[in-house]
């Protein structure tokens, strides 16, 4: 894990956010993962962080599939299983195809930006270096709401 990472998950729910993690996992399509390794991943992380669910998709980029992100299919189904408003909510990811699933689905996207991100490719409603800077941004972001 990142540093801060695990202290910005659980500042998110303990300020009553619902966490969901939406992720593309291509290798498993490549054939350098199985699909039994990365979801062993997912059951550690689930164990030791405070988040409802992993939604995965084991497709390449050339399967054309619905849930592979930019695509806003898992998304878009994390928030109907959970109930969740897209007004409401909000998607923080490292690259440009986190961000256009989440505002395809109707989220605010946030963007942690790395020398891989693409930020040329989309335009994040903000922009931070980590998920810490990201959970301040969104904290306030409800407490603007409440008002």
């Amino acid at each position: 894990m990142l540093p801060g990472a695990i202290a910005a998950v659980r500042q998110l729910h303990a300020a009553g956010l619902v966490l969901v993690v939406v992720t593309n996992q291509p290798d498993v399509a490549r054939g350098t993962q199985t699909r039994e390794g990365v979801e062993a991943i997912h059951n550690y992380l689930r164990a030791d962080l405070p988040m409802l669910e992993v939604l995965a998709c084991f497709h390449d980029a050339g399967d054309d599939c619905a849930c592979r992100k930019p695509k806003p299919g898992l998304v878009l189904e994390a928030m109907k299983r959970w109930r969740l408003d897209p007004r409401r909510s909000f998607l923080v990811g490292d690259r440009w195809s986190d961000v256009l699933a989440g505002q395809a689905a109707g989220c605010r996207a946030i963007l942690v930006e790395t020398p891989y991100s693409g930020r040329m490719h989309c335009q994040p409603d903000h922009c931070v270096r980590n998920l810490a800077e990201a959970t301040e941004w969104i904290l306030i972001q409800k407490r603007g709401e409440l008002a």
